[in-house]
């Protein structure tokens, strides 16, 4: 591909899983993105819902929907994302990073589906995935980043798919929450250190100190981020396609490079 038809990168947030079936503005949002988008060979997203010791990709040719959530309206769970597999790519990306081990046990889970069906849903664009190796540093993912960023010279729309902020703590399942204030000011630091290109910042996270803390108990939600945006070429442009506080305490912020 030319330069001119390098991908772009993105992060995606997904939040209530029960966006997938929702008409509402985040929804209305992934189909505008869509549109804008250069039409991807495939889609590579980094899931915050598979969690592993060690960097998987998936290798399956026809990945099964996965309904990694519970509680919800049966309707949720009857959706299906028949979308194919890339073999052919999940091999190169081990060629660009050859720890990363090939899998053919899971499939597309609600870090990717709750999106990627507002943004093509017929399913007609390749997807697979990579795990989030929850024992490696930051500072890991970031390299992991950087090490797969030939990727979008390939057609690869690479997807970081999570949240910035993800809190069960303070959530707040009623209709037009108000925003915890600890949820809002770690999504603006990180939406800061974004547009400045801060690498540090966004690895080192921990230094937003509280807001930091609160923001998630866990850091599988954040660490997608730091993919794409280690793929970013310095001073590539940074917007944000959607933004806002859903239930309180989930950042809903949408991120573009390129």
């Amino acid at each position: 591909m030319s330069d001119t038809d390098r991908m772009p990168a993105l992060f995606l947030a997904h939040g209530n899983p029960m966006n997938a079936i929702a008409d509402n503005d985040f929804t209305r949002a992934m189909s505008r993105l869509a549109d804008d988008l250069p039409r991807p060979k495939a889609v590579l997203v980094v899931s915050a819902h598979w969690g592993t010791r060690g960097t998987r990709v998936l290798s399956s040719r026809s990945p099964r929907t996965i309904h990694d959530f519970g509680g919800f309206p049966r309707e949720l769970y009857e959706v299906e994302y028949p979308a194919p597999g890339s073999p052919e790519l999940a091999k190169a990306v081990s060629e660009l990073a050859p720890n990363v081990s090939a899998d053919t046990e899971w499939g597309l889970d609600h870090a990717a589906w709750t999106a990627l069906r507002h943004m093509w849903p017929d399913a007609d664009v390749p997807i697979f995935e990579l795990s989030v190796d929850v024992t490696a540093r930051p500072q890991a993912h970031w390299d992991l980043g950087e090490r797969l960023a030939p990727l979008r010279d390939e057609g690869v729309l690479v997807v970081g798919g999570g949240n910035i902020v993800h809190s069960f703590d303070g959530i707040d399942w009623g209709e037009n929450a108000a925003p915890r204030p600890w949820a809002e000011e770690f999504d603006a630091w990180v939406a800061d250190a974004l547009a400045r290109g801060d690498r540090e910042s966004l690895v080192d996270y921990e230094s937003a100190g509280e807001i930091a803390r609160l923001s998630f108990a866990t850091s599988e939600h954040y660490l997608p981020l730091l993919y794409p945006a280690a793929m970013a070429d310095p001073g590539e442009s940074v917007t944000f396609p959607y933004t806002g506080i859903d239930m309180a305490t989930m950042s809903m912020r949408c991120v573009r490079w390129g």
